[in-house]
């Protein structure tokens, strides 16, 4: 039995990419995952195959009479918030609280919340009528975003709406949704830190995010042409909203730039996809950092690298097993690194990703979207 055990649930790649830094470490990672070939089970010893909402399978991976220090996290904000709360109230630690972890599952409760805390926000309205879609179409003058409260991630769960007829079927169903004014952003971009349940708060660079079809393709960090008084706003928005909601943990709060202004879109309460670039370029990664936190260990140093990171992500492959593009891709960008998940290959998938440091962004994009491009099985 080690000393500092951290229980993870959730079975993708999050999970997975938390084995290296806990091996390192010396911290026993245990994970509760979907199946056991995914992701996670490949790669850490103690993975137990259950559900989130299994209490008894739940219980059982807490199980360490010995260890000196023990968390429950997560890799995902698809929780059973009724368990994590009973957890919690027999001395669990669990983080980040199920009390904060809701303001990241529930869209229209985040927007309520953030909207007390005084955090930017794009104008919003709780829908559950189509005169409430009319209503809200008509005060924005033009089309929206609605979003349903649950459920959605990676542009699911998303729609942009004309007319009330367009979410019908989601008013059927009962959903509850929130509507959005459609912001017309120049950039996006995620603040990212971390914070320890003393208080303790680091921050890493901030990341331009580029998306395709709602999903992240691409991070750059520091994010290019962001003023230092943009970016120190956004880290003073995050440190807001992580210290108003209790977060512990990595806490992602991705943003729209508008002109001069922030307005906060989405959060992740676990490591994100804006943060993978941490691994080689910052000296302490948000999966080491993330394991630190949820122990309530001194925070580590986050200081990047290089002058810039840029990661991008592979979304699908025309080949049956990536891995056959290392020749070439070994041979023609050896600066470049690679990280696959063990997933199986289907269309638009996140199989893995490459990062690589320098100094020039508009180089290295070129240098990691080729060779992404590789291990989707394209050739010049």
């Amino acid at each position: 039995m080690k000393s500092n055990v951290v229980a993870v649930i959730g079975g993708g790649q999050l999970a997975r990419m938390m084995q290296e830094a806990a091996g390192a470490l010396d911290i026993e990672l245990r994970a509760l995952v979907e199946a056991e070939d995914g992701a996670t089970a490949q790669v850490v010893p103690d993975s137990r195959v259950g559900e989130p909402g299994d209490e008894a399978a739940v219980r059982a991976l807490l199980e360490a009479p010995d260890a000196t220090r023990i968390a429950l996290t997560f890799e995902h904000e698809h929780q059973d918030t009724e368990l994590l709360q009973r957890l919690a109230g027999k001395s669990v630690s669990v983080q980040p609280p199920p009390e904060a972890l809701l303001f990241a599952r529930d869209k229209l409760a985040m927007r309520q919340r953030l909207s007390e805390l005084g955090a930017p926000v794009p104008a919003w309205r709780e829908i559950v009528s189509e005169a409430d879609i009319a209503a809200f179409l008509a005060e924005q003058g033009g089309s929206v975003i609605v979003k349903t409260a649950r459920g959605g991630y990676d542009g699911k769960g998303v729609r942009v709406v004309e007319a009330p007829e367009d979410i019908a079927d989601w008013l059927a169903d009962g959903r509850a949704l929130v509507a959005e004014a459609k912001v017309p952003f120049t950039m996006e971009v995620a603040a990212l830190l971390a914070r320890r349940p003393a208080g303790e708060i680091k921050h890493w660079e901030l990341t331009q995010t580029i998306q395709v079809d709602g999903i992240c393709a691409r991070a750059i960090a520091p994010a290019p042409g962001v003023s230092d008084e943009l970016a120190a706003r956004a880290r003073e928005i995050a440190e807001t909203i992580a210290e108003g909601l209790g977060v512990t943990g990595v806490l992602a709060v991705e943003m729209f730039v508008a002109d001069d202004e922030l307005l906060v879109n989405e959060l992740a309460m676990r490591p994100h996809n804006s943060g993978h670039w941490t691994i080689e370029g910052a000296t302490t990664s948000q999966f080491e950092q993330h394991l630190r936190a949820v122990l309530d260990l001194p925070l580590g140093d986050t200081t990047p690298r290089a002058a810039c990171a840029v990661m991008v992500n592979l979304l699908g492959s025309e080949l049956a097993d990536p891995t056959a593009a290392y020749p070439d891709l070994f041979e023609r960008y050896p600066e470049v690194k690679v990280h696959l998940y063990g997933k199986s290959v289907r269309p638009g998938r996140k199989l893995g990703h490459v990062t690589a440091l320098g100094d020039d962004p508009t180089q290295l994009s070129h240098r990691t979207l080729a060779a992404a491009a590789l291990l989707r099985g394209e050739t010049d």
